[in-house]
């Protein structure tokens, strides 16, 4: 039997004596953990985020990390001593086709041009995923990764960890209690890019280290030189590779209106970008990167939890909202630094939070309103805050798809990551153009309107080809 297998039979019968080999733990003494009881776990990329990952779910030794996966050596020195037991890959492939049997449940905290191909693979062996935010590349890749997992029936989270926060849950209790009315209007900001970001590609030319699989690294990239000026971090601003401000912080800081307001699919979309300038009169021209900054502007209909159209604002690269009358002047909003932070006006208030919907207010007639005078908590908290999103999901696993809630499910991730990329999909039609130089002629700089059943742009067909990129050989989902 697998250990899914095994862990069924034992919850769905409760008989003790079913296996030789496995015993439950209310059989061996209270805290006593059975091998049974543990979810064996496979993590693909083992550095960075991928370090914090593995061992928030790891959680101590209460779980197994079977596998690790990282396709350079340079990244998982920490977590090989850290886990010495767990088998180390390169390829997610031949440690899933080997280890697979052993395997419950994937993380994926990779760059962002992998997230699809990994965690569609992990699905279709039927194994639980958790995902780092975003959760895809692009529209059509998170449109699949949802429809997938509803297919194969496991259980799933996007990695934007204040969705398991306090302050989100708290947020939609004042909202649903009243506290600040229909809200028409959003505001959300950040401070990102935090790397270079605007600039002309840098060249490559230098070979790949012998550390690196430069190769798998690229996976449904088109083939480049390798360039060191990318890795480890600085891949977030080139588009065959990261999703700029938008990917980094928009499932963060979005998160908390959309769980709020009940929005989910964007009528239409627009933007506009900052610009650097090198010489007089012209701008660079950088279509493969994002700008050094942007200002998108969504439009959502109505929802069951708000009847009102949303107008939501974006903001990033040091650009940000208006200080909004109603609130006083010397009120810092978001962030105690303002660095990101999130307004909802509404018709009776104003509401406002930070990163991961932390630090939330309400503002009514000028002034903040006391926490005592605002509706009480009734929802359900999660064990830990935004610091149990992981383990939240390993618990799930471990109860059977279906049989306890997650924070962010592909069901909601996956649409919410649609709208976050639909910003994305705006900035890169806003760049296409025809001619060069002072007479080039920008076609795409206009209101997109979205058909999201379809997933197409319908009033400019250029701006479609961002909805679903080109694989290369062997990469296709």
């Amino acid at each position: 039997m697998s250990n899914n297998s095994r862990r069924d039979f034992l919850r769905k019968a409760g008989l003790a004596a079913a296996s030789f080999y496995i015993v439950p733990r209310h059989v061996l003494g209270k805290g006593y953990t059975a091998p049974s009881d543990k979810l064996n776990i496979m993590g693909v990329g083992g550095g960075g985020k991928g370090y914090s990952d593995i061992m928030s779910s790891y959680n101590k030794g209460a779980e197994n990390i079977v596998a690790i996966v990282d396709v350079d050596d340079r990244q998982i020195v920490r977590i090989k001593k850290d886990l010495p037991k767990a088998n180390i890959y390169r390829d997610f492939r031949a440690a899933l086709d080997k280890e697979g049997s052993n395997v419950d449940a994937v993380i994926v905290s990779t760059p962002d041009h992998t997230h699809a191909t990994i965690a569609m693979e992990a699905m279709r062996r039927k194994k639980h995923v958790y995902v780092q935010k975003p959760l895809t590349h692009d529209i059509y890749e998170a449109r699949l990764l949802g429809e997938k997992a509803r297919e194969m029936q496991v259980v799933t989270q996007m990695g934007n960890q204040g969705s398991s926060g306090d302050g989100v849950r708290q947020m939609m209790e004042w909202f649903d209690g009243g506290a600040i009315g229909k809200v028409k209007e959003v505001y959300v900001w950040t401070n990102r890019p935090v790397w270079p970001q605007g600039i002309p590609y840098p060249a490559a030319g230098t070979p790949a280290p012998a550390e690196l699989d430069w190769d798998l690294w690229l996976g449904p990239a088109k083939y480049r030189e390798y360039n060191p000026a990318l890795l480890p971090f600085k891949w977030r601003g080139w588009w065959d590779y990261g999703t700029g401000a938008l990917g980094d912080m928009g499932c963060h800081l979005l998160d908390p209106p959309f769980k709020v307001l009940g929005i989910r699919d964007a009528i239409d979309v627009e933007c506009s970008v900052g610009s650097v300038f090198l010489q007089d009169w012209t701008p660079e021209y950088i279509p493969q990167g994002c700008p050094p900054s942007s200002m998108v502007t969504l439009h959502y209909g109505p929802s069951k939890k708000n009847n009102s159209p949303v107008k939501l604002t974006w903001f990033d690269g040091g650009l940000r909202a208006p200080h909004p009358d109603g609130i006083p002047s010397s009120e810092i909003i978001g962030d105690p630094d303002g660095s990101n932070g999130v307004i909802l006006i509404g018709s009776k208030g104003i509401m406002t939070c930070g990163t991961y919907g932390m630090y939330p207010k309400v503002f009514r007639n000028g002034a903040r309103v006391d926490e005592s005078e605002l509706p009480k908590a009734s929802l359900a908290r999660v064990k830990g805050g935004d610091g149990g999103h992981n383990t939240q999901w390993v618990e799930a696993c471990k109860a059977g798809f279906g049989n306890m809630e997650v924070s962010s499910p592909f069901d909601y991730a996956a649409p919410f990551t649609e709208s976050v990329l639909m910003g994305n999909l705006a900035i890169r039609s806003y760049m296409l153009r025809e001619g060069d130089g002072r007479n080039a002629k920008f076609t795409g700089r206009q209101k997109l309107e979205w058909d999201a059943k379809n997933m197409r742009i319908t009033n400019f067909d250029a701006a479609n080809q961002f909805v679903k990129r080109e694989y290369r050989n062997g990469w296709t989902l």
